[in-house]
Order: structure tokens, then sequence, then C-alpha cells
């Protein structure tokens, strides 16, 4: 892989913890950019959405070496006071502990302090972002770290990080740069090393939904919705409180695939749906606006909606983005419209409808006419 290839995958794959402006600028000429969907300002003009700079250049590592051990809880000691004591997350402590929400804790019991490397979250860093400084996948520090919904991150917060970071160090040295010249400068071991990193760094839908929200101050509520924003939300977002759990359909069209397993051995974790370019579409509930952007390029333009009790819709390939992140939008509100941006060859709508970051097969949970 060349340097420049590898250099643009990684800038695509990180959030920052800037959102973008509604009322949005084309990007500097020095910037790749692929052209994706076009965003509507407030006027009706259609414009080129501003690239979010998803490379985690905000994070600086801080983690410290814990030693594994065994603490014994002593009398008005919390989960928390015990992490800060030992070092270790409270979040790993409970997941290594087994201990379910929320997380009662009483005098002489003995705990697993898990040792390892822990990274202590500062302000507005995302865990994305986070997992992009140490070269890990954000789903591994999800799973070690045993993070539920809603998935905000707080200041101080220790985050451990898998073992496997070891092998994914910055190759960015004084020792051994890379070269900014032509793809054939770089060595093999270079170009190696660049692809490790590239498919650490590569995300999904579920990285979005678990990792984008920008660290919150202990005690600090997170930023309510409002209809109509005029920029998107920079901060961390709240769920909505309540869901009726229907969906409607986000667009009529013909089925061009099925959920699951598809004949050419594919998995497909929502459904696709054939529509004129240009066809508005609906948002399936109310809810809250998690993502809207161009950055999973499998995708194209894609929004995510949050509507709480842990239901996520997704839709994909937009060719118009009407949204902003932590905008509210009511059952039926048209998000944007059909396109066909990302990998496909016709303009169509992926759908997807996720509960508790499963997939579920929309045809169960849409209107049958």
């Amino acid at each position: 892989m060349g340097a420049g290839v590898a250099a643009a995958m990684l800038s695509a794959c990180i959030p920052s913890v800037q959102a973008p402006a509604r009322r949005a600028a084309a990007p500097p000429a020095s910037t790749p950019f692929k052209p994706g969907p076009l965003l509507e300002t407030n006027d009706g003009a259609l414009v080129a959405p501003p690239r979010p700079t998803w490379d985690g250049g905000q994070v600086v590592k801080r983690d410290s070496a814990v030693k594994p051990g065994e603490y014994v809880v002593r009398a008005g000691d919390t989960l928390r006071g015990i992490g800060n004591r030992t070092g270790a997350g409270s979040e790993a402590i409970a997941a290594a502990n087994n201990l379910p929400p929320p997380f009662t804790i009483y005098p002489g019991q003995r705990l697993i302090i898990p040792g390892g490397r822990y990274h202590s979250v500062a302000a507005g860093e995302t865990g994305i972002a986070i997992a992009q400084a140490y070269g890990v996948r954000w789903a591994d520090m999800v799973a070690l770290n045993g993070l539920e919904e809603p998935y905000i991150l707080r200041i101080g917060q220790k985050l451990q990080v898998p073992d496997s970071a070891t092998a994914m160090q910055p190759i960015r040295t004084a020792a051994a740069p890379i070269p900014s010249g032509a793809p054939a400068a770089v060595t093999s071991d270079q170009a190696s090393a660049l692809e490790r990193r590239a498919a650490a760094f590569s995300i999904g839908i579920d990285d979005i939904v678990t990792g984008s929200q920008p660290a919150l101050a202990e005690g600090r509520r997170a930023t309510a919705a409002v209809a109509k924003p005029q920029q998107a939300v920079a901060t961390a977002i709240a769920q909505p409180a309540v869901f009726n759990g229907r969906f409607a359909w986000p667009v009529r069209g013909r089925l061009l695939s099925s959920f699951g397993s598809n004949k050419d051995g594919r998995i497909n974790d929502g459904i696709n749906i054939a529509a004129k370019a240009g066809t508005p579409v609906l948002s399936a509930g109310s809810g809250v606006v998690a993502y809207s952007g161009d950055e999973i390029g499998v995708f194209g333009g894609l929004v995510l909606i949050d509507h709480g009790g842990g239901w996520i819709t997704a839709y994909g390939h937009l060719g118009r983005l009407d949204v902003v992140r932590g905008e509210k939008v009511g059952a039926g509100q048209p998000i944007g419209t059909v396109g066909q941006t990302g990998y496909v060859s016709e303009p169509q709508l992926h759908f997807e409808i996720r509960q508790k970051r499963k997939p579920i097969d929309p045809a169960s949970k849409l209107p049958s006419s």
C-alpha cells in the first residue's frame, strides 16, 4: 500500500470532538475529498458538508501500568474510589468481578483488580479517538471495559487498553520516518504497518453508536436535543427518554437486498431499497440524530438516529443530508434524500434497525403494508 493511500484510509476513520457547522464551507483544496452527500442549509442552499477531522490528534496517551491483584472493600468505599486508589478503571473492575449494575459492593468483599494499561480520559475525548491513539479497535476496548449504554465517557475515567496495542505502535518516528514522496519510497515493512493500523482504525456503525460521544465532567448532564439546531452539537447528547417501539418505512421501493446472508455469502445487517435519486428519506421513528456524515465509505451519506431504549436506526447511501448531530426528529420527518453514495451501483437506501447494538431484521418491525 502506498503512503498516500494508507494516509487517506487513516484520516477517514476516527472522529473529532469538533462538530461541523450546519452552514458549511467546502474543505481546503489541499484536503483529499471524495464527493459525497450534500447538506441543505437553512436557506435551502446545497453545499458540500465539511469533513470532520477524524484523526484523534487531540488525544494524548496517558496510560499507566497497573499490576494485577486483590482489594478488600472497606466501609465507605465506592467502586469509582477503588478504581482511583488502585489505578484501575471502575468499569474494568466491575467486569472482572461480574458485578451487575448498580455495582453494589460491601465491606470485606474481595475484588479482583485487573492488571494492564489504563488511559485516563480527558475532556472532550471520544472513545474512537482514544482507540486510534493506541492503535486498537474501539470494539475491543468496549468489551474489555464492560462499557454499557449510554456510552458517555467521564473526565478522569480510566479505560483499560487491550494488550494487542503493543503490536500497533505508531511508525512515524525519527528513526524511521514515512516518506512523503512517491508510494515506491515506502518500504514493505512500513506499508505493512500502515495496513495494520488502518485495519485497526476502521470503524462501523457500532463504533459510532458506542464511541462517538465526547467525554463529560462527572455529574454534568448531556446536552438535550433540539429541533432544527443552527449547527451540529459538539458535546455528548442526551438520549430520548421514551420510545413507543413502532417503526415506519423510511422509503418505499423494490427490495434489492434482504437481511442476513446473501447469495454471494456476504452478511447484510439491514435491507436495501431501490428508489429514485432525490426521493425523501423519512425517519422511521422519533429520536435524536446521533450521526450525520459520510466517514464510513461503504455507506456514503449516513444518518444514525437514537430512539432511546437501545434502539438505533441507520440510513445509508444518502445523496443529501438534511439533519445534523444532536437534532431532534419526529417520526416521518425528512432526514435526507436517496442517493448513490458509497459502494453501490444504483440509487438506493440501506436501512438498519439495531436493538442494544444487535442488528435485527427490519421486516420484523416494519408494517406489512
